[in-house]
């Protein structure tokens, strides 16, 4: 009795506790840091609530019915004959199906509005974007097992850490050096797959300042653990004077450098570039950094002027007569074997006769070390 009682009180403390001990975690998914992931948590949020309208009601009214007809409760009414009503009917096929309609429209309209490649049209609710205002070009290259982020525009590069000014809309390009995987950076935006010789997009914005985590959603081998980077939010004077401090190192990207950077290494350093080889992101895209490898987009367009639609099979066409739909009636001919004269066929109508046995015999004095083999089949 003492030992439940004992449990008891412990389970009840820990009960308790589970709030202040939680109260320190920070949900960044759906507490995020942009405007994109906020609209994302708000779709769960909205779709979590409506299946909630039906899930909520059926429980309950399953404990209430369990409650209510148990076998002890003698004044329940009871209707064995009972099998059918219009209203609830109604309500059981008309609830669930307007539920289905409200989040077929809304996962519609939040597809189209949160495409990762659709450029923002707002960087927070109720601040529209300029046209005078310019996103930020961050080219992305997951490597084994590190980031690499190129910023074309300022003509510096960096590994595992990247930088944004806050409140301005950024454009991803990013691909992949060798396996697939998946940049993810929770407090910004939902994650996005890279992959080897193929560009994929993502358009985000972060409105608030501050560090936040990024790393690697997708398993890539033994240094996966380590695929994380921080994400700083800063002002634009801010961004401009971390942009200065990366071209102030002494190491550049060159092509040798990349091939060097390209080779596996885990628990990798943040590092900066104060200049990148012109062209690299595109040989990095087309898989062809190192010297004498022929680029993907010059073999697909070779290919393509070598004939896109040439026939599959390079023999010379053939003079073929048109079918039969296509010929005027005059030219309509019986074939060589149209109308030709039937031969008696060999065998016989009486069933069991010998000639009816003869069809797939095997003549043995024509085989090779049969005796009584005829000379005529011997010299053949």
């Amino acid at each position: 009795m003492s030992r439940s009682l004992s449990c008891s009180r412990g389970l009840r403390a820990a009960a308790l506790a589970a709030p202040a001990l939680l109260g320190g975690c920070d949900m960044v998914v759906m507490n995020p840091a942009g405007d994109v992931a906020r609209q994302q948590a708000d779709l769960i949020l909205w779709s979590t609530g409506l299946m909630l309208i039906i899930i909520i009601p059926v429980i309950a009214l399953t404990v209430l019915f369990a409650w209510k007809y148990r076998a002890s409760n003698t004044e329940a009414e009871y209707r064995p004959d009972w099998d059918h009503s219009t209203g609830l009917e109604l309500v059981i096929w008309a609830m669930p199906l307007l539920i289905v309609i409200a989040l077929g429209a809304l996962t519609w309209l939040a597809t189209h509005t949160l495409d990762p490649y659709r450029p923002l049209t707002r960087v927070a609710p109720g601040e529209p974007v300029t046209p005078a205002t310019k996103p930020l070009v961050v080219e992305v290259v997951s490597m084994d097992w590190k980031w690499l982020f190129l910023y074309p525009e300022q003509g510096i590069a960096t590994v595992n850490q990247l930088v944004v000014p806050v409140n301005r809309p950024v454009q991803f390009k990013m691909t992949s050096s060798s396996v697939m995987n998946t940049f993810y950076v929770p407090a910004m935006a939902g994650m996005i797959y890279t992959m080897p010789g193929m560009e994929t997009q993502l358009h985000a914005v972060l409105n608030k300042t501050g560090t936040f985590e990024g790393k690697s959603a997708n398993y890539s081998g033994a240094g996966f653990s380590y695929m994380n980077f921080p994400t700083r939010s800063v002002s634009e004077a801010q961004f401009g004077e971390w942009v200065e401090s990366i071209r102030r190192q002494p190491d550049r990207l060159s092509t040798e450098r990349y091939l060097e950077l390209e080779k596996p290494s885990e628990r990798v350093p943040a590092m900066g570039f104060n200049a990148v080889q012109p062209g690299l992101w595109d040989k990095i895209l087309g898989m062809c950094v190192k010297p004498g490898t022929p680029c993907m987009q010059d073999a697909m367009a070779k290919d393509m002027n070598r004939g896109a639609h040439a026939p599959v099979s390079n023999r010379p066409p053939v003079d073929k007569p048109d079918g039969a739909l296509f010929k005027a009636p005059e030219d309509k001919k019986g074939g060589e074997n149209r109308g030709a004269p039937i031969e008696t066929p060999a065998g016989s109508q009486d069933r069991g006769g010998e000639k009816n046995r003869s069809f797939s015999a095997i003549d043995h004095s024509t085989l090779p070390g049969v005796p009584g083999r005829s000379s005529a089949a011997a010299g053949a």
